[in-house]
């Protein structure tokens, strides 16, 4: 649907997206304007492209207020943008900034399931014995799976990644426990391609709060943690935590690096309080070399990958797409970046 505008809206892009996704912003009206600058920093923009842009798209290049007068929006192209938010230019009055959440939450939530079945399924052990050309002769007590079949799995961060987890665990006729920051709202109202998720918040059994985490984790089998990095997740998951899941119970992470303290976490890793984990981020990336995390039991170490997908520039676009004719329409955009919950 082409969109008739009172004036030109200079959109600039700083990724080297194909021509082929572009095809949706570009066929948006005949009054975008759009300027594809693939870019590493501020200075690879000309001072004349970065005067004249009102809607900034990019992933970590962010000029300097002064540089753009006539910016109001910018779209990120990751879902978490912790890494952004101490920037001067997010305090620029009125700004709207948005995140890609619910592009990536197919591909993400896949991830979180395959990780999940990977750990029930002894997939670590299993691979060591190959690797030593072993058949075990314990196999049936060495590889013996947990099912997620009646297994309770408690989702921390009920955001779009979290609500597509959800809807495939449905078929695996698993209970579902979902932990977010407002309770209040069990419906989601933020971006996600049809189809995918919860949107009205169907698919738990019951909702916690934050607070209420390690009542949650006391009934978990599995704990899949989905929450962005802010000053309320930063360290959440911890000790007491950790001891508050069910002894053998697998945790998945794929939220940010951060969130879980990875300390007690290798100590329960250890002491096989845990049957095993799964960390596709870290408080640091790269993971050092020396890091004990790497020779950890029954941990899967992937190195912050999850969201990772071909059709990841498309979906960004669609979802880009939606946002300009709400920003157009002067509607409420998706995904908007709030500084009091941090994203």
């Amino acid at each position: 649907m082409e969109i008739n505008l009172r004036a030109p809206i200079e959109i600039l892009i700083t990724l080297p997206l194909r021509e082929e996704v572009l095809e949706p912003i570009r066929e948006f009206s005949p009054n975008v304007n759009l300027s594809i600058i693939p870019a590493r920093r501020p200075e690879d923009i000309p001072a004349e492209v970065w005067a004249k842009t009102e809607v900034l798209y990019t992933d970590r290049v962010l000029p300097a207020p002064e540089q753009v007068p006539s910016l109001r929006w910018i779209q990120f192209h990751f879902a978490g943008i912790d890494f952004a938010v101490d920037s001067p230019l997010l305090q620029k009055p009125e700004l709207k900034v948005t995140n890609l959440s619910g592009a990536a939450a197919a591909q993400t939530a896949e991830f979180a399931l395959t990780m999940m079945l990977a750990l029930a399924h002894r997939l670590p052990a299993l691979m060591s014995a190959q690797n030593r050309a072993e058949w075990a002769h314990d196999r049936w007590e060495r590889f013996r799976p947990v099912e997620l079949r009646s297994s309770t799995v408690g989702i921390v961060g009920y955001g779009s990644i979290g609500r597509e987890l959800a809807r495939l665990l449905q078929p695996l006729g698993v209970r579902v426990l979902a932990c977010k920051r407002d309770v209040r709202h069990p419906q989601d109202e933020e971006y996600i391609p049809e189809g995918l998720g919860d949107p009205q918040g169907i698919y738990f059994t019951r909702l916690y709060p934050y607070q209420a985490l390690r009542t949650m984790f006391r009934e978990c089998d599995f704990a899949v943690i989905t929450v962005p990095l802010t000053p309320q997740t930063r360290g959440m998951i911890g000790a007491s935590e950790l001891s508050a899941l069910k002894p053998g119970a697998f945790l998945v992470v794929i939220g940010r690096g951060g969130v879980v303290d990875e300390t007690a976490l290798l100590e329960a890793l250890q002491d096989k309080r845990l049957g095993g984990a799964a960390l596709d981020v870290f408080a640091e990336e790269p993971l050092a070399p020396t890091s004990p995390l790497w020779k950890a039991p029954n941990l899967i170490i992937s190195p912050h990958i999850a969201g990772l997908s071909a059709h990841y520039d498309e979906r960004a676009m669609a979802l880009f797409a939606a946002n300009l004719r709400r920003y157009i329409q002067g509607e409420k955009l998706f995904n908007l970046y709030e500084p009091e919950r941090g994203y």
